[in-house]
């Protein structure tokens, strides 16, 4: 291929490595392994004492993800049958490899502090910078704090290698954007956002010019490796900081508009409104030029994503603003962003509604209490039955899941706390029961927390043969609009639900029927 910038296009892509053997890192390797001009992808793993245990299971063709990921398990059962991909914890392999790219969490040590724990991050960068050769690609899917790419990556990748970014090897920013369920539909159907770092490219008169966005060489050569894995997706190319900041700013939006639904129904809780009446009525204004999506209410906000990536978008323009005033210091003609420009003493709305998000899993407990003060209990010795630890329905992703958050608070104030989860098999430092008969069986309330469908199957007639009649009435607390309050509050409960006015503060009944 011919020269781009200051880097030599030197063959096209046939081997890959992809680090990280997680949500996002699997998918990504069976589908780049699928590409017939792909001719070799290394997933690798540490063989550490808590992960390595992947590395057979992929050898063996069978997937370490849990829950319904459709298409997944066949790809990858095809892809290794057909010796394409191998997963190892041989480092080294790098060496080989035209491309590596990176999917590696990247939560934070601290949110006050705005500071990231990049050190599974980095780790990962060193041995990539260690073992790379000249020409590779280097892709960070991981989501990052905007800066990180063009900043402490593009350093430690050339510390490691003693190659220069931009001239010696490819640079690029490829954020994912899928969600558990509907991985590998999500990489090949979501438009790509790809953003490489600038280079600099001589001109006819001597002088250098920039390269960046889709002019620059680490785009067009990440560009060449995405698209053969896209189906009706499109890649949208930019620079690295851009591809950080859409990818941080997508995820803080989408916090955003939960909050904004959080607050909504608390505010219809506190004047004895259906949330779902308002979300109805506010959807139906339908038109040209008209925009009123509304997301909706819920226990908390759970997910690797959303919990973090406000914090790394604010710490991006702390970064920005550390930068600038260094080449402001300088007192050299350096261009340099205008500073940030916002209301004095006002805190950031995106901070807000993370806070926001981050509340419901209290408001939770404070509907559990009122509750059962409401059918004459205290929460100190009560069984409370919480129902789904995974933070997102029909899933067993419960990394950040809020129910950590409500069950910890419920033991706090002295209740008992049995978690019942179909899909998440076990957890650390809690146990979590398949059984519903087993967490159900005696209990004071029931708290559900998770939208899984055999929650929307159950019934109050079957439930009252199963919890505590004795000693006052049955409680259930709805964090996710399954249940239909009316048929349980005719059969004796205590209801409360996020976002229902409407019922929180219904008659309870005082001939408690002992079930059927």
């Amino acid at each position: 291929m011919p020269s781009e910038g200051s880097i030599n296009f030197f063959k096209p892509v046939e081997k890959i490595g992809v680090i990280g053997m997680g949500y996002v890192g699997i998918p990504s390797a069976v589908l780049f392994a699928d590409v017939p001009h792909f001719k070799k992808v290394y997933g690798f793993q540490r063989n550490s004492e808590s992960s390595g245990y992947k590395i057979d299971m992929l050898n063996s063709g069978i997937s370490p993800l849990k829950g319904d990921e459709p298409g997944l398990k066949d790809l990858l059962k095809k892809v290794v049958s057909e010796n394409k991909f191998e997963c190892t914890s041989d480092f080294s392999k790098i060496s080989e490899c035209d491309v590596i790219t990176l999917a590696i969490q990247t939560p934070f040590k601290n949110r006050d502090s705005l500071i990231p724990d990049f050190t599974p991050l980095k780790d990962g960068l060193e041995k990539t910078g260690r073992y790379m050769s000249k020409g590779s690609l280097v892709v960070l899917e991981s989501t990052i704090t905007p800066g990180t790419t063009e900043g402490m990556a593009k350093e430690i990748l050339e510390t490691e290698s003693g190659l220069v970014a931009g001239k010696d090897f490819f640079l690029a920013h490829a954020p994912e954007r899928v969600m558990v369920g509907r991985l590998l539909q999500n990489i090949r159907e979501h438009d790509r956002i790809v953003g490489g770092i600038s280079s600099y490219k001589p001109s006819d008169s001597g002088e250098k010019l920039i390269l960046d966005g889709p002019d620059s060489p680490s785009t067009k050569r990440a560009i060449e490796l995405y698209s053969p894995v896209l189906t009706k997706g499109k890649i949208i190319p930019m620079s690295a900081t851009a591809a950080e900041v859409t990818k941080t700013a997508e995820n803080t939006f989408r916090d955003l508009q939960i909050a904004a639904a959080n607050q909504l129904a608390l505010y219809c809780e506190a004047m004895g409104i259906n949330f779902y009446d308002v979300f109805r009525g506010v959807d139906s204004l339908k038109g040209e030029g008209i925009t009123r999506a509304m997301l909706l209410p819920g226990a908390g906000v759970g997910g690797h994503c959303l919990t973090k990536d406000t914090y790394h978008l604010e710490r991006g323009i702390k970064i920005a603003a550390e930068n600038s005033a260094k080449i402001a210091n300088t007192g050299l003609n350096a261009g340099s962003p205008d500073p940030l420009d916002f209301p004095k003493g006002k805190d950031s709305l995106y901070v807000l509604a993370r806070q926001i998000n981050d509340f419901m899993p209290h408001h939770m407990l404070t509907l559990t209490k009122s509750a059962l003060r409401r059918a004459g209990k205290d929460i100190k010795g009560s069984k409370i039955a919480l129902l789904g630890w995974a933070f997102l329905a029909n899933s067993d992703d419960a990394r950040d899941t809020p129910s950590e958050v409500y069950y910890n608070l419920c033991k706090e104030e002295g209740a008992c706390v049995f978690i019942h989860d179909p899909h998440v098999l076990k957890y650390p430092g809690v146990e979590i029961s398949q059984s519903p008969e087993d967490v159900l069986k005696g209990a004071d309330a029931v708290a559900i927390l998770a939208g899984h469908r055999e929650y929307y199957q159950m019934r109050p007639e079957i439930i009252s043969g199963l919890i505590n009649l004795k000693n006052g009435n049955p409680v259930i607390i709805d964090g996710r609009n399954v249940i239909l309050p009316d048929a349980w509050i005719d059969k004796g409960f205590v209801y409360k639900g996020i976002g229902r006015g409407d019922k929180n503060g219904h008659p309870v009944r005082l001939d408690i029927p002992t079930g059927g």
